[in-house]
């Protein structure tokens, strides 16, 4: 049983991104002085009582103004409405009733959800009540005035709320966290809306549409993924401080707390300087990785086209060598699903443990194929034993007699018989090579453990 779904819903500015943080019980969504920050509907875990829901932050309504992304976002603000089990109409206290406030509540009083009216902004405990008395007018029931930064009056508005959400009891399979990440206009959102089979996220040639990391969750084949549409990635010296460094600090965030990051590549630009940074940083944080090259549509090809392609791809991004790679059409949907099957695969190996028996195993092939460097003073590298240490990268370590003895190339040589051997295919696989004094220091602080 799907998650209940609370809309927020009002004008620009008025403090709708701040109450998510609040009611989410965390700061995702992005809040800057700035009309028009948020753009697209962003979904946040919450919970109240016995009742888990999702909080849908959506961008500010303005129906006589149809500039830029407005019609987009008003387009967004009432899908969200539509899937709805509630909403909150969010209005600003401390600038009064206006005339945007009286429209969305005339096309709120039309709609068939139940909306309850949050005054912002009243800090004041002898204010809030005179603030928001001058909204009884809407004719949307009583105001309650709180405060989205300091959170009182909160508790109040979710009971009244709570009471109309379902109760969840089915238990929620465990999700598979996937970061859609690139630089600007390479199709990210567009290759959010394929895999959702809806306009979830503003889709537009201007760079800059996407700023919050849009989180939406998807099922196919009893299998839950989290999507997470994120802000395109510019050069740093290209970033301003605002809401672009905001979201691309959320792009950040969403690597890390990902299971899977897809690497959105733009077929007709190629990999670029900043697609390698990108892939660098998906390495270093240990995220499992799919290569996506987008608007594959848009190529002239032959037999051998996607086979120089693939060269190419590889050669740039030599470093991310064991991720995956599909080419795809986000807007004629070519392939989009079979990117799933390809995240599977990396999750599974993201997570995978193999037994000490079976690396050793690999370990005493490797040595016997080729051995270990000596060095000048005929001093050979011995590899003693191996363990996997963790997962979410597997994280394998070599006790060894000296690492330094061990040159980059046999440490390359040694990760690669791992992968030829059990695989690890879409994942970063690490090798800590521990020397004798590391064990003999481990063997002292666990002597005086016991004594």
């Amino acid at each position: 049983m799907p998650l209940p779904i609370v809309a927020i819903i009002g004008r620009p500015n008025v403090g709708k991104s701040t109450i998510v943080n609040r009611l989410a019980g965390g700061q995702d969504a992005i809040v800057h002085d700035e009309p028009g920050i948020t753009r697209d509907r962003t979904y946040r875990n919450a919970f109240w009582g016995d009742r888990d829901f999702l909080v849908v932050d959506t961008g500010g309504l303005v129906f006589d103004d149809e500039t830029e992304f407005l019609p987009l976002i008003r387009q967004q603000a009432m899908t969200a409405l539509a899937e709805a089990s509630a909403a909150i109409f969010v209005v600003d206290g401390q600038a009064g009733l206006t005339s945007g406030d009286e429209e969305i509540a005339q096309w709120l009083r039309q709609q068939p959800v139940p909306v309850l009216l949050a005054v912002n902004k009243c800090e004041s405990p002898d204010q809030g009540l005179v603030q928001a008395s001058q909204f009884w007018e809407l004719g949307l029931g009583e105001p309650l005035p709180i405060s989205g930064i300091h959170g009182s009056g909160t508790g109040d508005l979710l009971d009244l709320l709570v009471v109309h959400l379902p109760k969840v009891t089915e238990l929620i399979d465990e999700e598979i966290g996937i970061a859609i990440v690139g630089r600007p206009n390479v199709g990210k959102s567009s290759l959010l809306n394929a895999f959702v089979g809806e306009n979830r996220a503003i889709v537009s040639p201007i760079s800059g549409t996407t700023r919050d990391a849009i989180d939406t969750v998807i099922k196919r084949d009893e299998q839950t993924y989290r999507l997470i549409d994120t802000a395109g990635i510019r050069k740093k010296k290209n970033v301003e401080y605002g809401p672009e460094f905001f979201g691309i600090n959320r792009a950040f965030k969403a690597i890390r707390r990902a299971d899977v990051v897809l690497l959105v590549i733009d077929a007709v630009d190629g990999v670029t300087e900043q697609d390698q940074k990108l892939a660098g940083i998906i390495e270093q944080e240990g995220r499992a990785c799919v290569i996506v090259v987008n608007k594959w549509d848009a190529i002239e090809k032959d037999s051998n086209t996607i086979y120089d392609y693939e060269k190419q791809i590889k050669d740039r991004l030599h470093f991310i060598d064991w991720a995956a790679m599909i080419f795809v059409s986000a807007q004629t949907g070519q392939r989009v699903e079979k990117i799933l099957d390809l995240v599977q695969t990396a999750t599974e190996q993201h997570r995978r443990r193999v037994s000490t028996a079976v690396i050793n195993q690999v370990i005493e092939e490797s040595v016997s194929w080729t051995s270990p460097p000596t060095t000048r003073q005929g001093r050979q590298g011995k590899i003693y034993y191996g363990t996997q240490v963790k997962s979410e990268p597997p994280t394998i370590v070599l006790f060894v007699n000296a690492p330094e003895r061990f040159s980059d190339n046999y440490r390359r040589y040694v990760e690669r018989q791992f992968r030829q051997q059990l695989g690890f295919a879409g994942t970063p696989l690490r090798l800590l090579w521990r020397g004798k004094k590391v064990r003999a220091a481990e063997a002292g602080s666990n002597k005086a453990t016991r004594v």
